[in-house]
């Protein structure tokens, strides 16, 4: 195991910068996922950590070591693809054991090795058969192996479940969860999906225009957004964002609506300017009198997603799109006029001209 610093990374395509001068401490044990959408900086983050992309500025160090000399195999790093790049024509056994015949391990060494990943994995029925003859979910798990017995300080994954279908997805995000608890190596796993991000992360690192906008745990991300970019991206459906401005020192006009909004606490900043954002578990569909720190808005329903668990309802409110998860059995027709109730105990505010999270005094 290993630690992973970044200290003032950059790089530089010709005149292009794709990664501007971020700074991140990974420690010793850690999962870590670098989030974001495509062209973020993530990849290519990745990439100059395993050394397949040449760094531009700012220092790599992996055990306080600098590594942005040294060549990619002797960074002690084992990285899995996207596309698993499994060689076709050998058998999984030969698939795992390749990169340690290629270091001339002893031959038992290797042989016990691969038999332990396997057993791991799962995969010693089909240590015999060839690539073609697996599902994508062992393929996964082959090119997983071959990362595994190579006994790395430090694993990268590059959107490893981004070929799988949605079920094998989630099956796999449970598979390499419990391998994380069992190997306890420093992890670095590259994705755009949040959900993965939520659920494999102890960190997630929001990535957005080759910046780092947040780091934090996934509840610190998901409750505690640093930024408007990161309150609309994590989170399914999207948090709800209604420009609104200031109309006193604990109250909000939000866009297109007579109705003062009481917070529960002050405002802090001098910002007059603001983007209300709330959670749609944190937008009820009111059916009875609101209670302190509650307020209801009118608006109209456009349409409903029965999830089973909990019913999705979207609607329009004085021309704001805005969702709220209820109980399942509610489910408004679509044009049906409700009113909606938000738990303003939860809600964000953010700067309109910065962007930024906008905190409220204690």
């Amino acid at each position: 195991m290993a630690t992973v610093e970044f200290r003032r990374l950059v790089k530089r395509y010709g005149p292009l910068e794709v990664v501007h001068s971020i700074d991140l401490m990974i420690g010793d044990g850690e999962f870590i996922v670098l989030v974001g959408p495509s062209g973020c900086g993530k990849s290519t983050t990745l990439r100059m950590l395993a050394g397949l992309e040449d760094i531009s500025g700012g220092e790599i160090l992996i055990d306080a070591r600098a590594v942005n000399e040294i060549e990619p195999r002797d960074r002690d790093i084992a990285m899995v693809f996207q596309d698993y790049a499994l060689y076709p024509h050998m058998s999984v056994y030969e698939n795992m054991a390749f990169s340690l015949r290629y270091r001339k391990v002893p031959r038992k060494e290797i042989d016990a090795r691969v038999r332990d990943a396997a057993e791991i994995l799962g995969l010693t029925p089909y240590l015999q058969r060839r690539p073609k003859q697996l599902s994508g979910g062992q393929r996964q798990r082959v090119a997983m192996g071959r990362a595994i017995v190579r006994k790395p300080r430090v694993f990268l994954f590059d959107e490893p479940l981004s070929n799988l279908d949605a079920k094998l997805r989630g099956s796999m995000r449970l598979e390499m969860k419990k391998l994380h608890q069992r190997l306890g190596v420093t992890t670095v796993f590259v994705t755009h999906d949040q959900i993965e991000a939520m659920t494999l992360a102890d960190r997630v690192v929001v990535m957005n225009g080759g910046h780092i906008e947040q780091t934090g745990t996934p509840d610190e991300v998901y409750h505690a957004p640093a930024s408007l970019f990161v309150a609309s991206f994590i989170g399914a459906p999207t948090m709800n964002l209604i420009p609104a401005a200031r109309g006193g020192a604990c109250e909000l006009r939000l866009a297109g609506l007579d109705q003062l909004i009481a917070l529960p606490r002050p405002m802090t900043g001098s910002a007059s300017d603001f983007i209300f954002g709330i959670r749609p578990e944190d937008v009820d569909i009111a059916q009875d009198a609101p209670l302190p720190g509650q307020v209801d808005m009118p608006a109209i329903v456009e349409v409903i997603e029965p999830l089973g668990a909990d019913t999705l309802v979207f609607t329009t409110m004085s021309g704001h799109p805005v969702a709220a998860r209820v109980r399942p059995e509610i489910r408004p027709a679509p044009g049906a006029e409700v009113i909606v109730r938000f738990n303003l105990k939860r809600a964000h505010l953010f700067d309109a001209a910065t962007g930024k999270a906008v905190a409220f005094a204690s």
